[in-house]
């Protein structure tokens, strides 16, 4: 059977290839020439159900993507070159089914199936007859993953290809979390993507939960025998010719040993960091312009708070992108230091070594640093060496768990800091979060009713007028109907009326209260900024903010 030609790949926005002008009239032309349905797949509705149903290997042989199945019993498919009529009969023999063909780019194709489920299938197949096989310690951690390799003929355990293969599957699927959850009769894996767990297969049977955390553990460098306490790690892979560190966890439960494998691709994000300004982190006009005024200020402190996860740290690095200069020195201590910035000295802690948040930024004070960034305070002491250093003339970057920016300043003077010299470090508080963003490939206008805007503590009247949307889930976003975050925020500028307030102890409903009078937008008002737009649901908001029912 003769090869088809190799399509020309122009980049798209999304990074995905996008057929040329040329090779979507080429298509055109088989289709008339040999009367078939010319189908573009960028808009086309996938029945998922149907890619459970047939062998991804065969998919990839024949480069064809299963598009419906007609009432009676025929298979719809898209294949490049309709002209290869035994190609199509095989199609029909191995599947045993009537095929009705229509044409699509071989691009878009190609596309397709690597972006469908075909990673979950090999995951279900890797998962369904398991030989336990006895796992090498000599396996290379630093291997190539590929889904050639993945579907093609091997020798590997199936442990070892169902373990690469779901690596392989997060990185196509942009996750940036693995966690395998042990139960009393099987295992589960999931994935994070844009911060939601997500199931990526079929549960496995429990008979083979040791050989897959062993076979992790081997890949991470720790100790097989040990199952009674934790153990972190980390391992590498090479994907796309770019290296891809992960951070391995592994934890003691009732039914067995779990792990998160957290996904760090450095090369990738360190080349984003280096662009990466404010303008793409999501903030609003007003905010973005005090914020920025704010990072520029000779001394004092910036402070980020949010939960784990919230992109606290990637804010403060597009801060330091923005004023870093060749006249200045920037020193950072962050737990770990996961993306590199280039013209910063970056200091990871070891408090295995002694190296911990406060010893580290005693050492920092004393090499003549201008900007400092702390990754976190987490105690008294750090709190009191980061003061300090705002107040003798350094600008400090750091961040510190809390709900909002008021309950900062709670959390700080029940570390028993001094409040007057709190108060006269800080520049501003910024509190943020992450909400997802409606995908843009399978957006839709909603209508909700007058009760559910009330339940989301909207005045009906005020928002009839305003579309809603919601991702109705297509192939992109695997169905969720959402790709992508973008921060909220909410900015607490330190004025001689707010400082006044904290130094009397006001409590904290007085102090949102003036600070609003002010002008302060809260993060419940950006999340509905971000509904106003178009850019997220108000599903998503509810989940992330507190809904505010006195309007």
């Amino acid at each position: 059977m003769p090869e088809a030609k190799k399509p020309v790949f122009v980049g798209g926005g999304n990074g995905n290839p996008v057929p040329t002008q040329d090779e979507v009239e080429h298509g055109k032309d088989l289709a008339r020439r040999y009367r078939c349905e010319f189908v573009d797949l960028k808009n086309f509705h996938i029945q998922h159900d149907l890619f459970r149903k047939i062998k991804v290997d065969l998919m990839f042989r024949y480069n064809f993507v299963p598009l419906e199945e007609k009432p009676d019993g025929r298979l719809v498919v898209a294949i490049a070159d309709p002209s290869q009529l035994m190609m199509v009969d095989e199609i029909g023999l191995l599947l045993g089914r009537r095929i009705v063909t229509k044409v699509a780019t071989l691009s878009q194709i190609s596309d397709v199936l690597k972006k469908t489920e075909q990673s979950q299938r090999v995951l279900e197949e890797a998962g369904e007859n398991f030989a336990l096989d006895v796992i090498t310690e000599d396996e290379n951690p630093d291997e190539t993953i590929s889904i050639e390799k993945l579907t093609g003929e091997t020798d590997q355990s199936p442990i070892i290809r169902l373990v690469d293969t779901t690596i392989f599957t997060a990185l196509q699927r942009r996750a940036s979390d693995i966690h395998i959850e042990t139960r009393d009769d099987s295992v589960v894996i999931k994935y994070r993507i844009d911060g939601v767990l997500q199931q990526a297969m079929q549960p496995i049977a429990k008979d083979h939960h040791s050989t897959i955390i062993s076979r992790i553990k081997v890949m991470s460098e720790l100790d097989i025998s040990e199952r009674r306490v934790p153990q972190d790690g980390r391992f590498r892979v090479r994907y796309n010719a770019r290296s891809i560190d992960f951070r391995v966890s592994i934890m003691p439960s009732i039914h067995g040993e779990d792990a998160v494998l957290r996904v760090l691709d450095k090369e990738s994000m360190s080349e984003k960091f280096h662009k990466l300004t404010l303008d793409v982190v999501g903030f609003s006009d007003d905010d973005l312009r005090k914020f920025r005024r704010y990072i520029k200020e000779p001394y004092g402190m910036v402070l980020v708070t949010g939960p784990t996860g919230s992109g606290k740290t990637t804010t403060l690095y597009a801060a330091l992108n923005e004023i870093k200069a060749d006249e200045d020195k920037f020193i950072t201590i962050e737990d770990p230091v996961e993306y590199q910035i280039r013209g910063i000295t970056q200091i990871p802690v070891n408090e295995k070594k002694g190296l911990t948040f406060a010893r580290g930024l005693r050492s920092i004070l004393r090499h003549d640093p201008d900007k400092i960034m702390v990754g976190e305070i987490r105690d008294t002491e750090t709190a009191q060496i980061a003061i300090n250093a705002a107040l003798t003339g350094h600008l400090v970057f750091t961040t510190v768990h809390a709900n909002n920016v008021v309950d900062v300043l709670g959390r700080f003077l029940n570390m028993g800091v001094e409040a007057y010299n709190f108060v006269s470090s800080l520049n501003c508080i910024l509190a943020q979060r992450l909400v997802r963003l409606i995908c843009e490939f399978c957006k839709k206008e909603v209508h909700y009713s007058a009760e559910e805007l009330e339940a989301s503590g909207l005045n009906p009247q005020e928002w009839a007028k305003i579309p809603f949307y919601e991702g109705d889930g297509c192939i992109e976003c695997s169905g969720t109907g959402y790709r992508g975050r973008s921060a909220i925020h909410e900015l607490l500028e330190l004025t001689d009326n707010v400082r006044e307030m904290i130094l009397a102890k006001r409590p904290s409903s007085e102090i949102r209260r003036a600070a609003r009078d002010e002008g302060m937008h809260f993060l419940r008002e950006s999340a509905l900024d971000r509904v106003k737009k178009g850019l997220t649901t108000l599903k998503e908001i509810n989940k992330v903010t507190f809904i505010e029912t006195t309007r």
